[in-house]
């Protein structure tokens, strides 16, 4: 089987920082159309489900801007540069729940739309946290709850939780054999 890839003429970054880089590049189709594409590349971002043992996952209620909306979502955030992703996402349930896992395990490895967008998303698991003195940052969440994991389901279908990597980290978890 022949594969073809598209052409790439040049590239223009339009914005850049530490969060972001937004480009357009100039492209060519293997059939010669030409056009320009809107690029966004993001850093990796590590997301954590907790699953305690009576199978209850842990999730942050919070206002996103962005789609005007109320949802339910996984602790989670960018990995800093150098850092180990299975840190990091530890790191983020902590910081954003104080509770911190007591295991790290990966799950799933995905990319959210890879059409305009490059930003690695990673899922872990944990399995169990242990609360700690850490208070949650008021900036992440407005409620932070243990929600049996087929109630968690229910939320997607109701769109209570309609975050990506929330939504396949859950879905996961529910194929997943104990």
């Amino acid at each position: 089987m022949k594969r073809t890839q598209w052409t790439i003429h040049g590239e223009h970054v339009v914005d850049e920082n530490r969060h972001i880089r937004l480009s357009t590049v100039d492209v060519e189709l293997p059939d010669g159309v030409k056009f320009t594409q809107y690029v966004v590349k993001m850093p990796r971002c590590a997301m954590t489900l907790v699953l305690n043992k009576n199978r209850e996952v842990l999730l942050m209620y919070r206002h996103r801007f962005i789609i005007d909306q109320w949802v339910w979502e996984l602790p989670g955030g960018y990995v800093d540069h150098a850092e180990d992703v299975a840190t990091a996402a530890a790191r983020e349930v902590e910081e954003e729940t104080g509770w911190r896992p007591q295991s790290m395990e990966q799950l799933v490895t995905y990319q959210p739309s890879i059409g305009t967008l490059d930003q690695p998303q990673e899922i872990y698991l944990a399995r169990g946290a242990d609360l700690t003195d850490t208070r949650p940052d008021i900036n992440e969440a407005e409620e932070i709850r243990w929600v049996p994991l087929d109630e968690a389901a229910a939320m997607i279908e109701r769109g209570e939780i309609v975050g990506a990597a929330t939504v396949v980290a859950i879905y996961r978890a529910l194929s997943l054999a104990d």
